[in-house]
């Protein structure tokens, strides 16, 4: 979050020098109506998702609100879980999740009406950052989910207020994201096989400053949030009857164990510059 901030608090310092720069032209000299191509890259921050957890489907009938039990009864994952990715079998440490760079290429149309201009901004491009989940059972063994991006793109409406040369707005709009999810365990008692939709809708929503420089040329920076609901990929585990996962005796079923994340939406914040080039 200190990049995010450091990104905000450059924002407005952007603003604040760049406004008397080009007060001498205004917006009739140089509009931001047309059609324009450009491209967006900066920083992307992951809120952190404390209390996510793995939960469990025993005797695969759709809820996932069972207890894995050992072979005498306990539960099979005591030790509990962490918002991150295991550094190893016992749950002493995980690893955080990875946030990273993104980059965007993009192509809009604004219509400016006297200070207020409207318009749509179309986008694609990826983001860096990974999102994981481990549960730690009592063997000792790990269970960890993890979730990345593999492209993103969206479609949204803006609106804002040019003051001469600089525009001050807002955007927000539908989001289409292929989202890569893996499993991976330190046991290898069972079978682990992952299934789900990989293509997930969204939103977006954020703001930001663009500058002219020059009739078709302008730069700026922005912040964006953006959310997607990830709520069906789904591991089963299977294997020799009698583990906790196919324990028939306990309320399980000898068919295994469906495994999924309680955390069911991806989401997080980017901060980053922007260029266009206008016709």
């Amino acid at each position: 979050m200190q990049k995010l901030t450091a990104g905000l608090l450059g924002l407005a310092s952007f603003a604040a020098l760049a406004t008397p720069a080009f007060a001498q032209e205004t917006t009739e000299d140089r509009s931001f109506s047309g059609i324009y191509v450009g491209a967006a890259g900066g920083y992307d921050v992951q809120p952190n998702d404390v209390g996510s957890r793995i939960l469990f489907d025993r005797n695969l009938d759709g809820n996932f609100n069972n207890t894995v039990l050992t072979g005498t009864g306990g539960n099979a994952f005591n030790p509990g879980f962490c918002n991150g990715r295991a550094t190893q079998t016992a749950n002493v440490a995980c690893r955080n999740d990875k946030d990273g760079w993104a980059y965007y290429g993009r192509v809009g149309m604004d219509v400016q009406r006297s200070n207020i201009v409207i318009g749509a901004v179309g986008e694609f491009g990826k983001s860096e950052i990974t999102d994981s989940v481990t549960g730690f059972s009592s063997t000792p063994a790990n269970y960890v989910m993890t979730r990345s991006v593999k492209w993103e793109s969206s479609i949204r409406g803006r609106a804002g207020y040019a003051a001469d040369t600089t525009l001050f707005y807002g955007t927000f709009g539908a989001g289409y994201a292929r989202i890569d999810r893996s499993f991976s365990s330190s046991q290898s008692t069972n079978t682990f096989t992952g299934r789900g939709d990989r293509n997930q809708w969204g939103i977006l929503g954020g703001g930001g400053i663009e500058q002219k420089l020059g009739r078709n040329f302008s730069v700026g920076m922005e912040y964006m949030y953006h959310q997607y609901q990830d709520n069906d990929y789904r591991v089963r585990v299977t294997g020799p009857a009698g583990t906790p996962f196919t324990n028939a005796t306990n309320g399980g079923t000898v068919n295994g164990t469906d495994i999924a994340r309680s955390d069911d939406k991806f989401r997080w914040h980017s901060i980053r510059a922007t260029a266009a080039f206008r016709f």
